[in-house]
């Protein structure tokens, strides 16, 4: 399955109070690897740019004067996209904001164009429940380098959610780049290699060790026999 780690930046936040598109990036994945292959495109809104949305992205008219408007690399954005798995964080915000400039121009919806749509929010909620799930929060659980990121920029913003989704579904343990010269460096620059660090066991002292039999005392007076934990620490003998 050919997959699409995607993210949006935008003017507001309802595509219904005619907010806009201002930032699109795409990575391909295939097979679990990152190929190299992106779209990173900017759009003019032909409004203005909330202050809230423009103090979390950064991204002001000013910069967006000369960049095209949404009909005018539509098409592009569209093959780029077209029957792939999209990967999104927070899905349902990305897919109504792109439904909402599609349907302005007569393009079928999401849900036509591509296989299927994969939240991975709703995934993180799913399996840490009651915990933050925000992208920072999940970058830090899983200890992914976000130093790069300053602004929410959607590139660097997949590039991230890109490590973050093969954490989550237990994929091959770096990103790397099937493309020769350059392996493992990931777009702008961005090193997106990374592994697990080595677990450090530490062995108890004999203070802990002392206090442990002691709990463990307590609990066979406890059940008045063998509490559970000796069994597990000393099994029985296999029967001949």
């Amino acid at each position: 399955m050919r997959q699409i780690i995607l993210d949006t930046e935008t003017t507001g936040l309802e595509p219904s109070q005619g907010h806009r598109i201002i930032e699109f990036a795409g990575l391909e994945m295939v097979d679990r690897k990152l190929t190299g292959r992106h779209l990173h495109l900017y759009m003019h809104p032909e409004r203005e740019i909330d202050p809230d949305a423009e103090r979390v992205h950064g991204i002001s008219l000013d910069f967006l004067a000369d960049k095209p408007k949404f009909h005018a690399v539509a098409d592009e954005l569209v093959e780029f996209i077209s029957g792939a798995e999209l990967i999104i964080h927070n899905a349902p915000f990305d897919v109504g904001f792109l439904n909402a400039e599609f349907n302005r121009l007569g393009i079928a919806p999401v849900d036509k164009l591509c296989a299927q749509v994969t939240d991975t929010l709703r995934m993180a909620r799913d399996t840490f429940p009651g915990k933050r799930n925000s992208l920072d929060a999940l970058c830090d659980r899983f200890e992914i380098d976000r130093s790069n990121r300053t602004l929410h920029g959607a590139l660097i913003d997949c590039e991230l959610l890109a490590e973050v989704y093969l954490w989550m579904t237990r994929g091959q343990e770096s990103l790397m780049m099937d493309a020769g010269p350059g392996e493992g460096e990931g777009i702008n620059g961005l090193n997106l290699a990374f592994e697990r660090k080595p677990l450090t066991v530490l062995a108890p002292t004999a203070e802990e060790l002392a206090a442990h039999q002691e709990y463990l005392d307590l609990l066979d007076k406890t059940v008045k026999g063998s509490c559970l934990w000796r069994s597990i620490e000393s099994p029985a003998p296999a029967q001949s």
